[in-house]
């Protein structure tokens, strides 16, 4: 990787993984068979379950199954991001969390994806991009199935930091749909959503027990929004310093 020329974000903007990108014919699949193929994702992944939540999506979702090129563009952008850090800082840490979701994003199976974001002292320490188990039927459906596994990691790392002695007054967790987070508020609205599995309705009682708040942020604040999907350039950039990544001499 040494050798390899850099870009400016993980996958191309125009990129839509899907499995036509795939070897189709014996020429295609003896050729992708002497690429150290899976040696090169488990390195990918490695850096992003540790440090680097700016490729999750390129690494969490399908979109590196598809071919060597989508693993060689994800690679150049490491190499010409190699001095970027989480950064953590600041008087008062605080714990907060981002949500969002690429409606029926996946073009093989329309599923759609899950991403999330949580951070404390300006700095991101969880995130997620996964491709949701069920097909949703709507952009709210969606975004709650999102919100409800970002909820659930929130409140983890919450319990985590209070038996550290970090106690904050309230925690917030933020996402770009309002219909997804009225669905979250209002159990009257639940009578056109009886079809999302019962468990994503946990996060009403976490947020009856008042033990976090859903918030809306606009979509150009949110910054799990490159958990989800490929994003231009400059939103990339913007998510990444909402993660707290940022350039740093060594």
């Amino acid at each position: 990787m040494e050798n390899a020329k850099a870009v400016s974000t993980p996958l191309a903007a125009h990129f839509k993984p899907s499995s036509r990108h795939s070897p189709s014919n014996e020429a295609e699949k003896t050729n992708m068979s002497r690429v150290p193929y899976a040696s090169a994702v488990g390195s990918l992944m490695y850096a992003m379950v540790c440090i680097r939540p700016d490729i999750a999506h390129a690494v969490g979702t399908r979109a590196l199954e598809c071919c060597e090129m989508d693993l060689e563009v994800s690679s150049w952008y490491l190499r010409g991001t190699s001095d970027l850090r989480l950064c953590f800082g600041g008087d008062k840490p605080t714990l907060v969390g981002y949500s969002d979701s690429d409606m029926a994003g996946d073009i093989d199976s329309r599923k759609s994806t899950s991403g999330y974001l949580i951070k404390f002292a300006g700095g991101a320490v969880a995130w997620q991009s996964k491709l949701q188990k069920c097909v949703a039927l709507s952009t709210t459906e969606a975004e709650f199935i999102a919100i409800t596994e970002a909820c659930k990691e929130l409140l983890w790392v919450k319990k985590f930091l209070q038996e550290l002695g970090f106690v904050q007054d309230k925690y917030l967790l933020f996402c770009d749909s309002q219909s997804a987070i009225h669905l979250g508020k209002n159990s009257t609205f639940h009578s056109r959503f009886k079809h999302i599995d019962v468990r994503y309705h946990w996060i009403h009682d976490a947020l009856d027990a008042k033990l976090l708040e859903l918030a809306k942020v606009h979509t150009d604040d949110n910054g799990a929004d490159m958990m989800t999907k490929v994003v231009p350039r400059g939103k990339f950039e913007a998510c990444c310093e909402i993660a707290g990544l940022a350039i740093t001499s060594t």
